[in-house]
């Protein structure tokens, strides 16, 4: 896939194919976009574990906030990144270092790394950046 065109059939598969999510920068606050996002995923059938270092052991939306991907005891198939753009580079290192790596990850509106998403790539994990699953799935229909 290019980064900055994604077909509806590529954004379908993946999304169909994700049944667990890990959601790097979750947040108790329901006026952030993340929390939203949390709620409608697990409205919608998927697992969502929250990642979140300064919440961890909390709970958001009843699911328990991990420090990191590595504390997520399930497997994931999607990290769904609500970071700043500057993060991905080590996020992505964090993601290549799991003895399971997920086979998406899924960049938030806003977000781009080029180099990491290329890093990714290379160690056979898809990419999606500037998009938001809430506004996928809603428009696809998923």
């Amino acid at each position: 896939m290019t980064h900055n065109s994604y077909s509806d059939r590529d954004l379908r598969r993946i999304l169909c194919e994700t049944t667990s999510i890990a959601l790097v920068g979750a947040s108790q606050k329901p006026e952030r976009p993340s929390f939203g996002v949390m709620q409608f995923l697990l409205k919608h059938g998927y697992s969502v574990s929250p990642i979140n270092p300064g919440l961890a052991g909390q709970y958001i939306h009843e699911q328990l906030v991990h420090d990191s991907l590595a504390a997520v005891t399930m497997s994931i198939d999607m990290v769904d990144v609500f970071r700043n753009s500057r993060e991905v580079s080590g996020l992505v290192d964090e993601v290549l270092a799991l003895k399971k790596r997920p086979k998406f990850i899924w960049m938030q509106l806003g977000v781009f790394d080029l180099a990491a998403a290329k890093r990714a790539e290379l160690a056979g994990i898809e990419v999606v950046m500037n998009r938001c699953p809430v506004i996928e799935i809603s428009r696809l229909q998923i």
